[in-house]
């Protein structure tokens, strides 16, 4: 069960036994939703969903894009910053362009993230 205590607000996940009873006692306390009963058998895996398979399949472009924004920049200020045409940074972020090492130090200088985040979408090289 996932439940959500309004005020504070909290969130927890619930599993096992006496799940309702729990439930039922911290309700005298707090406000609180009930955001899936479901049990576990039931819910499926990130990993297997459609969603995540197709964010797989460009995770480094997705990584850019999200950076980018984190900085608070635009896909033409960002080119403007790498010294390159806007439909550059558009084509990495699409995954239909791959940049070079040199060109990802580039970004991660900019973007003041790790290199290898930016290069391979983790804190470690594969």
């Amino acid at each position: 069960m996932l439940a959500l205590v309004k005020k504070p607000h909290i969130e927890i996940s619930l599993h096992g036994e006496h799940v309702a009873e729990l439930v039922d006692w911290i309700k005298k306390r707090f406000e609180v939703t009930v955001l899936a009963e479901e049990p576990e058998d039931e819910f499926v895996s990130i990993e297997s969903t459609k969603y995540w398979k197709e964010m797989e399949k460009n995770r480094v472009g997705n990584i850019l894009v999200g950076a980018r924004l984190k900085a608070g920049l635009t896909q033409a200020q960002l080119a403007d910053k790498l010294g390159v045409r806007q439909n550059m940074v558009s084509d990495y972020e699409r995954g239909r362009r791959t940049y070079s090492d040199a060109m990802a130090k580039r970004i991660s200088q900019t973007l003041q993230v790790k290199e290898e985040h930016i290069k391979y979408g983790s804190e470690q090289a594969h």
